[in-house]
């Protein structure tokens, strides 16, 4: 019994390596050193409005945001930006009320509106959709060991045009390496210096597109760093606290013990 059980979680892996290794031949995905990434790690507020700037500017003609509300912009954690910037920035939307019937300006409290195409995934999720623990492969490994997740799964979307178009069922498909398939209906969104940044950061196209995954990637795990907090003092809490049963469990002993060895 337990041999034919060996025999199959050896075929189990056999068969998860060879899924993993056709999924790398098909689509390319390179680790980036993102800031909020490890158990200490934290987003980058400046990274956060560049690629905030990148979304409004390219992405939100297509992809809406549906789940996030504009007034978190505003919070700590995230891109932080002060309240009178997130309401004028709330401004250039319009959102449907269903009390009026009618569409009316957008306000903080709204969400940003929902994708404009109905083939344009919303975008709320997507980062969180890839970074789950089996990573960009099909397995656990490269998101365990190397970090590579929702986030690099974006850049290598957006940085992985090779240039090539193929006409199909009416559709125009790109060649795109990181693409599962290779082909993609989505044209080459971002280009070298198609945004210009306030702070006077880069804007080749990895940059741009390592700010907006980076941005995706707050709005799929906004409370990530209060998520990181908690989780380091539970276990700075668990750690004392085993060492005081410790102690305790030694203390309460050590004159039963002294008396056992004494009799024997």
């Amino acid at each position: 019994m337990f041999k034919k059980l060996s025999l199959s979680a050896l075929a189990a892996l056999a068969l998860t390596a060879g899924a993993a290794s056709a999924a790398g031949d098909e689509a390319h995905i390179h680790d980036v050193d993102f800031s909020f990434e490890g158990p200490f790690g934290k987003f980058d507020e400046n990274q956060l409005q560049r690629g905030l700037k990148v979304y409004t500017e390219v992405c939100a003609a297509c992809h809406g945001l549906r789940y996030v509300p504009i007034r978190t912009l505003a919070d700590e954690g995230g891109p932080h930006m002060p309240e009178d910037e997130v309401r004028a920035y709330a401004g250039q939307f319009e959102v449907y009320d269903n009390e009026l019937d009618d569409y009316r300006t957008a306000t903080p409290n709204d969400h940003f509106p929902q994708s404009a195409l109905d083939n344009a995934p919303d975008l709320s999720l997507m980062a969180k959709a890839r970074a789950g623990f089996h990573g960009p492969y099909g397995t656990g490994i490269n998101q365990f060991v190397k970090g590579i997740g929702g986030a690099e799964y974006i850049v290598a979307i957006l940085t992985s045009y090779t240039g090539e178009t193929r006409d199909q069922a009416g559709t125009t498909f790109y060649e795109n390496t990181a693409f599962p398939g290779g082909w993609i209906s989505m044209p080459p969104p971002l280009a070298d210096e198609q945004v210009d940044f306030d702070d006077g950061h880069s804007n080749e196209l990895h940059h741009e597109a390592e700010d907006v995954a980076a941005f995706l990637m707050w709005t799929a795990e906004p409370k990530m760093m209060a998520r990181k907090h908690t989780g380091f003092v539970a276990v700075a809490f668990l750690i004392l606290l085993s060492s005081l049963l410790y102690l305790t469990n030694k203390r309460l002993w050590k004159p039963v013990k002294a008396k056992a060895k004494a009799g024997a």
